[in-house]
């Protein structure tokens, strides 16, 4: 078909003019909304950022405060940021579970072939579920005043514990997502992100100092990520001292958007 011949038929089909292409932001934010809508009609989601923050602030509070502080109130003011990190932490993998149901249904080799900004669907679906840590936050957070907690540093100190907590999770969820587009089910997604997360968040710092445990387990405790990202946590927000572990906080959310973005990114495009 030669050119003067499509234009008439173009006009033929349609006499409304080819909205123009989205750019990189307007895509995003309609992925963004698109999971939004998803939390929306299926309200359970929220379960892990909700249910799950309360009871483990109020059992480990209850539990091990009298043991591990004599007060449940001392234990409250330290225990509640190893909990506000651990719980963040193990809801990452949920975008990531999404995002591999909806390879197993074609819904992305339909997003692949629309004309937008490519990671558009991943960005936008990792930007979402920012929503939900904040709610997680909130929870944690809210609850936790009621109980009694206080801030050393104030609402900017708590503020910077929890923006430092979004940005560690927001990073980490690359890892998860590389693995959706790697595992063959959501159930090994799960599993597998669970396997890795289950024993970094709790052979941590969270609930222990590490300098009552053995002194091969305090190696391992003093060297993971998690109990970085728990002391500095506490230094914001309770304003003591922390830069060192903030900066390497902060080099580690760097090296897994760096490693696991582009990684992503290509596996995304590839045939499946």
């Amino acid at each position: 078909m030669t050119t003067d011949s499509a234009g008439p038929l173009r006009t033929a089909l349609s006499t409304i003019e080819r909205p123009p292409r989205a750019d990189a932001v307007a895509a995003v934010v309609s992925f963004v909304w698109r999971a939004m809508l998803r939390i929306k009609h299926v309200p359970d989601q929220l379960s892990d950022v909700t249910v799950f923050p309360l009871m483990m602030l109020v059992m480990f509070t209850y539990l091990f405060g009298g043991a591990l502080a004599g007060s449940t109130g001392d234990y409250l003011q330290t225990v509640l940021p190893g909990i506000l990190v651990l719980t963040v932490t193990m809801t990452t993998q949920s975008t990531a579970v999404a995002l591999n149901a909806d390879i197993g249904r074609g819904v992305f080799d339909r997003f692949r072939s629309l004309p937008i900004w490519q990671p558009a669907p991943l960005v936008g679906a990792l930007l979402a579920d920012v929503a939900r840590y904040v709610i997680a936050a909130s929870v944690i957070v809210g609850v936790g005043v009621l109980l009694g907690f206080r801030p050393g540093a104030g609402v900017p100190g708590l503020l910077a514990g929890v923006g430092l907590v979004l940005l560690f999770a927001w990073s980490l969820s690359w890892v998860w997502t590389t693995l959706a587009l790697l595992a063959r089910t959501p159930e090994s997604v799960m599993f597998l992100a669970i396997l890795v997360t289950f024993p970094l968040t709790f052979v941590s710092n969270v609930f222990v100092d590490p300098a009552t445990l053995p002194g091969w387990l305090e190696a391992f405790v003093n060297v993971n990520p998690i109990t970085q990202l728990v002391t500095a946590v506490r230094g914001l927000i309770h304003g003591m001292p922390a830069g060192t572990e903030v900066a390497r906080v902060l080099g580690i959310c760097a090296a897994l958007v760096a490693v696991f973005g582009p990684l992503t990114m290509r596996l995304y495009r590839r045939e499946r």
